[in-house]
Order: C-alpha cells, then sequence, then structure tokens
C-alpha cells in the first residue's frame, strides 16, 4: 500500500477507524462491509481539496451536480444488498466517483456499472484501474435500462433516486435477485427500499428515508 493509498493526518488510517465506530454505533453490524469500507481510501475518490473531509460521514460533492454518498448510506445499502447472502453478480446503477463499486469489489465476484455523464465515466474508470479492480467492468450509459448483455444479476443497487421502479431492472434480476434502490422525486420525500424478485412477483421493504440526486433517463 502506497503513502497516497495509506493517507496522512485527516486522511490516516486512524481517522478511518473513527468513521467506521461512528458506523457501527448508527447500527451497521455487517463486519465484512465495515473492514471493506475501514481499508477503502474514500480520500481517493474526491476532489484533493476536500480530502480532508473523506472521513466525516456526510456526502461530499464530486462535480457535474453529482456527490459521493454518505458512508452511512453506502454502509446501509450495502449490507442491505448482502442481508440473505453474498450475491455474485452485481449490477450498479450510477457509478459516480467509483466508491460504491469499489467497496463492492472487495465483497463480491463481479461488479458492473453503468455511468450516464461522460467525464465521470473516464475519470473513475481510470480511477478504478488504478486500484487494480479488476472485477469491475465500466460502461458509459442510461442506467435506467440496466445492462442487458450481462444479465440476470445476483443483485442491482441504484445510487441515485427514481421518481419510479424501473421495469427494466426488475427484469435483470435472478429469482431471489434483491434491488436496493431510492425512490422519489428529487425534491421530495424519498424511501430507500429493497426489493425481491420471486415466483410470485416482486416483494418491497422500505429500510429509511434518504436524500438522493434524482436517476435521469436519456
Amino acid at each position: 500500500m502506497n503513502k497516497q493509498t495509506q493517507g496522512i493526518g485527516m486522511t490516516s488510517q486512524r481517522t478511518r477507524d473513527r468513521l467506521i465506530e461512528r458506523l457501527r454505533a448508527k447500527g451497521i453490524q455487517n463486519q465484512h462491509v465495515l473492514e471493506a469500507m475501514r481499508l477503502l481510501p474514500r480520500h481517493l475518490f474526491v476532489d484533493e481539496a476536500l480530502a480532508s473531509r473523506a472521513y466525516e460521514d456526510d456526502a461530499l460533492p464530486i462535480g457535474h451536480k453529482q456527490t459521493i454518498s454518505q458512508p452511512y448510506i453506502v454502509a446501509r445499502m450495502t449490507e442491505a444488498l448482502l442481508a440473505e447472502g453474498v450475491p455474485k453478480k452485481v449490477l450498479e446503477i450510477g457509478t459516480g466517483s467509483g466508491y460504491q463499486a469499489a467497496l463492492l469489489a472487495q465483497l463480491v465476484q463481479q461488479v458492473y456499472t453503468l455511468e450516464r455523464i461522460k467525464p465521470l465515466y473516464l475519470q473513475t474508470k481510470k480511477r478504478l484501474a488504478g486500484l487494480n479492480l479488476r472485477n469491475v467492468r465500466c460502461k458509459l450509459s442510461d442506467g435506467t435500462w440496466g445492462w442487458e448483455g450481462y444479465a440476470p444479476y445476483d443483485a442491482i443497487i441504484v445510487t441515485c433516486a427514481a421518481a419510479e421502479i424501473p421495469t427494466s431492472l426488475i427484469e435483470q434480476l435472478n429469482l431471489g435477485g434483491r434491488l436496493i434502490i431510492p425512490v422519489g422525486a428529487a425534491d421530495a420525500a424519498q424511501q430507500l427500499l429493497t426489493l425481491k424478485r420471486t415466483q410470485q412477483g416482486v416483494t418491497k421493504q422500505k429500510l429509511e428515508d434518504v436524500l438522493f440526486v434524482p436517476l435521469v433517463r436519456d
């Protein structure tokens, strides 16, 4: 691990450990999620000017009116995704900074991730390659349609709020597969939901109230 990855001062391992203790105090229990977040250098996923704030439990801007999600929400969504076992193949809608994809790469066999904003896509693809994450495949695309070429998926995670749940994502789930998605208008209340595809249809569970940037259809 090089010095940039290790971090110093406000990006040091001690600072990261304090964040993990805050997440544990907020109710995150999955030890695999907590350990992966403890080791993942979040400061490499934000602008250098914001690196000193990388281990605060806050969302931070990454440009193009997008954010890197609050660590608690990342942990909560990842824990929900793993709640019924570890999925082998996961689709992420909204690559953004690449932090969620990089976290998933520590926990599952294969990650597919979609980003519609070209500068973010190019920057993040380079960042993930620099971290030698060979089990993450990126694509520049409108995420509302999913990624049919690699479907079906054991789980899908959406990191932006949909006004309504895209049926294409449900259709790209395996039976028993889980969709973790925030639902609601950008200027209204949003709910983080877990949906599960079953032979009888789709079950739905609310996790908590959230605030995400909107899922945009091109």
